[in-house]
């Protein structure tokens, strides 16, 4: 593609960006900067329809961007602009919490709130996260209740039900055990490490720490993604039009498992990643586009977050967002 059909290609992917209306060659011809005729606009505008860039809606002569050239556009013509001191403020702000599980949830909502999209938020995988501490206290006869704290600082408590009543001193010898055993392993150690040695138990302290893992290893809403903002896509105009596009839209946020392997995909690249509309392979973000970036603990990647919304999106100013939140977020996690 030469000099000319780029500039015109930006000209009109931003116009449209900004207005959400068709681009006609008078706009083109008057913000595009170029010395040519309207007939000159009129024949590349017509070269970069065929060649799939473009397309007319049918209620317009004017001419909008198709996926092709949305993703033509992202990767060569865009000039991303840095973040505004006040934004930047507002995310170092919001991701100042000593709490590792409040971190996650407020870029999460950091991420909706400075897009008004929904940001969406990969949780550590639980494999790296190890156990800290963990407690007994009985509820009733055969009703325990299991206090778990992890080192990434977040809090569990889980009900276990056991065969037989176990007495105070059972439970705080059991919990003892735990700590002074496990304490500082991550779920897969303790699991190996559990199977060998409750063999060398009395039986009902192996029924009682083999329910305690596995209650802890149960997921609950809050495991795998946090999601923040997902009703502003109601008031996206080229997404609250189609009811059947939205609801399918909103039942991959209640499932989570497709936005969790796109996340968990994403996870394995480098840097900032673009799906636009159909690339993610999945039928509900056909009209969206999606932008994710990983971020770490220690060095280590650990999770992915991002934003999603529609393809016409402001990507100049969604992007820079979403590469400061994951590092703002990485440093903010190292540092615990």
């Amino acid at each position: 593609m030469d000099k000319r059909s780029q500039i015109l290609l930006k000209t009109l992917v931003e116009h449209y960006i900004s207005d959400g209306q068709p681009i006609g060659s008078r706009t083109l011809l008057q913000h595009s900067g170029l010395d040519v005729s309207p007939a000159t606009i009129r024949n590349v505008m017509s070269d970069l329809e065929q060649l799939g860039f473009i397309a007319s809606p049918h209620t317009s002569a004017g001419r909008i961007p198709t996926q092709k050239g949305y993703r033509l556009f992202v990767d060569s013509l865009l000039t991303v602009k840095p973040l505004d001191s006040i934004v930047l403020q507002q995310l170092k702000s919001g991701l100042s919490s000593p709490n590792p599980s409040e971190l996650i949830a407020n870029a999460a909502d950091m991420l909706s709130q400075l897009t008004q999209f929904a940001g969406v938020v990969m949780t550590p995988k639980r494999k790296r996260i190890a156990f800290k501490h963990l407690e007994f206290l009985t509820l009733s006869d055969k009703r325990i209740l299991v206090i778990i704290v992890t080192s990434d600082g977040n809090v569990q408590n889980r009900i276990i039900l056991t065969e037989k009543p176990f007495s105070a001193s059972e439970l705080t010898q059991a919990g003892n055990y735990f700590n002074a055993h496990f304490s500082g392993h991550t779920f897969e150690e303790v699991k190996q490490k559990l199977h060998a040695e409750l063999k060398q138990m009395q039986n009902d302290m192996n029924q009682l720490m083999t329910a305690a893992l596995e209650a802890s290893s149960k997921k609950t809403d809050d495991d795998g993604v946090v999601i923040a903002g997902e009703r502003n896509l109601l008031q996206v105009d080229d997404l609250s039009t189609n009811v059947t596009s939205l609801r399918k839209l909103f039942e991959i946020f209640e499932r989570r498992t497709s936005l969790m392997q796109l996340l968990d995909n994403s996870q394995r690249a480098e840097g900032i990643q673009i799906f636009i509309g159909g690339e993610s392979g999945y039928l509900p973000l056909d009209e969206c586009s999606m932008i994710t970036a990983p971020y770490e603990a220690d060095g280590q990647v650990v999770g992915t977050l991002g934003v999603i919304g529609p393809t016409r999106m402001a990507y100049e100013r969604v992007i820079p967002i979403v590469d400061v939140t994951a590092k703002l977020l990485s440093n903010a996690l190292s540092s615990q």
